[in-house]
């Protein structure tokens, strides 16, 4: 057990996780995925980490958080950096499955962009129509969405079926549709060198 990582992850990015995980043949990671939903309430990220680093820090060589700040406001690095234990650098995930400098063009060409991963494509439904209450209370709609111009799609596969969802999803909101096929080298780019693989 002393020889292997641990790896602290987010639901949302478990599968892209997984994939590189298996086509690297990184035997030695050990995925411990936390619930996507927690987006939802970014507070209880850190605790929710803290919870899963109590309880297993010592079976492992080393610990990596595979979440980038989220919304935490900072509370995540409070909790990691004084246990010297790394996260996934930037504010969120859509930097990673990107890569830096494709992220910063999107964002810097139309900063009211919307974006979706894989995963929330799939999980729209659950996590941003219901999660959000826009089922319960359709009014909701502007006062979440009305600043947004655009919805950006960072694929991490490509999907013909995840393109049609995504452009179902930039229909129901009401925002021009962009595409924008990003793979898995970005996210293992960034793994590689936070794990030092």
């Amino acid at each position: 057990m002393a020889s292997k990582i641990l790896v602290i992850a987010c639901g949302a990015i478990a599968r892209e996780l997984l994939h590189i995980r298996d086509m690297n043949q990184w035997q030695q990671l050990e995925v411990q995925c936390l619930p996507a939903e927690l987006h939802n309430t970014p507070d209880k990220i850190p605790s929710a980490i803290k919870a899963r680093l109590d309880a297993a820090v010592q079976d492992y060589s080393k610990v990596f958080v595979a979440y980038a700040d989220c919304g935490t406001g900072g509370l995540l690095d409070s909790l990691l950096q004084p246990r010297g234990i790394e996260r996934i650098p930037g504010a969120h995930c859509y930097e990673f499955f990107a890569g830096s400098e494709v992220f910063h063009q999107y964002a810097d060409a139309e900063p009211g962009s919307f974006y979706l991963t894989d995963f929330l494509v799939r999980h729209f439904e659950r996590l941003v129509v219901r999660g959000l209450g826009l089922d319960r209370q359709p009014q909701l709609m502007p006062l979440y969405f009305g600043n947004y111009k655009r919805l950006v799609f960072l694929a991490q596969t490509d999907s013909g079926e995840n393109r049609v969802l995504a452009q179902k999803h930039a229909d129901y909101l009401g925002l021009e549709y962009h595409y924008c096929f990003c793979g898995s080298e970005p996210f293992t780019t960034v793994l590689t060198s936070a794990l030092e693989l």
